[in-house]
């Protein structure tokens, strides 16, 4: 006798899991061309600053875009209210870790200023950098106006799950449609992990989605609510849903893998996964330049009802141009992520970030095993 199952369960992937095979032709690193487009905005690395208080504060914004990336400014955060941001980091860096999630709740229930948005925006925007400001879906509705008035390039619209339609008895939710018509300028939307809800945010006629539940080092949600998918899978999903928009409409939205990219490795599996770009969260606040300074904390730590981040101690490695161009000073991956995606895409003969998405990607869970054998087999040597 047959029996029925109540739901059938798919195997998804992470990025240990996984190994990128190289290809029968192989190109020069320095002959490929990793140019990342959002719209009509070119930047020349595809790697974007995560919109966290550690990582993005206007100054490090204008630095990152002077090396070719995109730099996101979280607009919910303590940039956005409070005058002198530099001395609520410095308290939130010295609290010991009993302390922290009752001071960050505590430091986050100041409210937003709008003249504070505007001050941050223009500051960057005359410093002749690229601005892109992050907003929560609650308060974007009020603060697009604020972003675009004072001369935002990009809007960024993100939460821990984002989706086309929200049901709600308190309020009408957030219609992209309507806000990407409204402020006219580039506009990415996430996070989502699943084709279905990819294809249909894209329908509302943004520009970039953002991909990854709960797979950064700060966050917790996959712990806490059980929620995501890894991100190999993830991305490999949204990026399916791209092509299948781009042939319906015409129109290409960037798909930007969001959270778990930890070292070179998992940044290449990400972009032959089918990522256009990828975002750094922890790694960037290695860079002497982050506000973070060697410390790093996940956006819905503050949460008032639900935490569900930690902050976390990095380190400082380096300046933020060794961490993404060298000199290596590592064996670990953990630098020169430019050199290393060209180098990558170099030995599988993709000459642009689309013919690396192309590339076969093999499953192999042994390969860190792998690796430890050797390392014991030289040791043994």
């Amino acid at each position: 006798m047959s029996v029925p199952k109540f739901k059938e369960l798919e195997r998804a992937y992470g990025f240990d899991e996984v190994a990128i095979v190289p290809g029968d032709v192989t190109i020069n690193p320095d002959q490929t061309n990793i140019d990342f487009k959002v719209r009509d905005i070119t930047f020349s690395i595809p790697i974007v600053a995560a919109a966290m208080d550690a990582a993005v504060d206007p100054e490090f914004a204008v630095l990152f875009n002077k090396f070719g990336g995109l730099a996101m400014l979280n607009c919910d955060g303590i940039q956005a209210r409070y005058d002198n941001p530099q001395a609520i980091l410095d308290e939130i860096l010295n609290a010991p870790d009993k302390d922290v999630t009752a001071l960050l709740q505590k430091i986050y229930s100041s409210p937003v200023k709008e003249e504070l948005i505007a001050q941050r925006v223009q500051k960057i925007e005359k410093a002749g950098a690229t601005c892109t400001v992050s907003l929560i879906p609650a308060s974007t509705k009020k603060l697009a106006p604020v972003v675009k008035e004072a001369g935002a390039d990009i809007l960024v619209v993100q939460s821990t799950v984002t989706t086309a339609r929200h049901i709600s008895k308190s309020y009408k939710g957030l219609s992209f449609t309507e806000l990407c018509k409204e402020v006219k300028i580039p506009v990415i939307v996430g996070n989502c992990v699943t084709y279905s809800s990819a294809l249909e945010l894209m329908r509302t006629g943004i520009d970039g989605i953002l991909v990854g539940i709960g797979p950064g080092a700060a966050c917790t949600t996959r712990e806490v609510l059980g929620v995501g998918v890894p991100q190999v899978t993830a991305t490999i999903d949204c990026a399916a849903a791209r092509d299948s928009y781009f042939k319906e409409s015409g129109r290409y939205v960037s798909v930007i893998t969001d959270g778990g990219i930890r070292i070179g490795s998992d940044m290449c599996k990400a972009f032959v996964s089918g990522a256009d770009a990828v975002v750094f969260g922890s790694i960037l606040t290695r860079a002497e330049e982050a506000p973070g300074k060697g410390f790093h904390w996940g956006m819905s730590q503050p949460s008032a009802t639900l935490p569900r981040g930690t902050r976390i101690r990095t380190s400082i490695k380096g300046p933020l141009k060794q961490l993404l161009f060298g000199p290596t000073s590592v064996t670990d991956g953990s630098e020169n992520f430019v050199g290393a995606l060209r180098t990558a895409m170099g030995v599988c003969g993709a000459a642009t970030i689309r013919d690396f998405q192309r590339v076969k990607m093999v499953i192999a869970p042994a390969i860190k095993t792998e690796g430890k054998y050797f390392q014991a087999l030289q040791q043994s040597c």
